[in-house]
């Protein structure tokens, strides 16, 4: 159930932002979908899974829509993690996304994590948490216009 309800979450907040028709001032996205984007814990970087997505390249946009962070993540082992350490994303890509939220899931339900400067600490307490990273490309002309978002699933266990 819980897996359902973070599929239709992500399912309606990409409906709620859409894809726009307007290019944005920062220059145009480029590729057929969204950039990769990483996290790096200490001085090792980490992959993340892309999930659900709407991506506009020229007058060509796709929307594509998938399972929540848990699922997306089955079979795949958490990233350890030291209580309380810091975790950073990274993503070369220009232009910047320039809007961002993080959503943790965790057997204590979900919540928003506080990011400043594209960093977040990690728990304190000991378990697996799984997280959903959305970015947008917010139209610097048009409000409320998304000419690109993305959400990057990752699980870490806090040891």
């Amino acid at each position: 159930m819980k897996n359902g309800i973070i599929a239709i979450w992500a399912f309606f907040i990409v409906l709620l932002v859409g894809c726009g028709s307007s290019g944005t001032s920062a220059g145009d996205l480029t590729g057929s979908e969204p950039p990769e984007a990483t996290i790096t814990i200490g001085t090792e970087t980490y992959e993340t899974i892309l999930g659900t997505y709407c991506w506009k390249n020229g007058n060509k946009g796709i929307c594509v829509d998938t399972a929540g962070p848990e699922d997306l993540l089955e079979g795949k082992d958490p990233i350890p993690v030291k209580p309380g350490e810091e975790i950073t994303f990274v993503m070369g890509y220009e232009p910047k996304p320039n809007q961002i939220s993080v959503m943790q899931f965790s057997e204590n339900g979900e919540t928003e994590v506080d990011v400043k400067d594209n960093r977040f600490t990690a728990p304190t307490e000991k378990g697996i948490y799984y997280y959903s990273y959305g970015v947008w490309w917010m139209d610097e002309d048009q409000e409320n216009v998304s000419n690109g978002d993305a959400f990057y699933a990752f699980a870490i266990e806090v040891q």
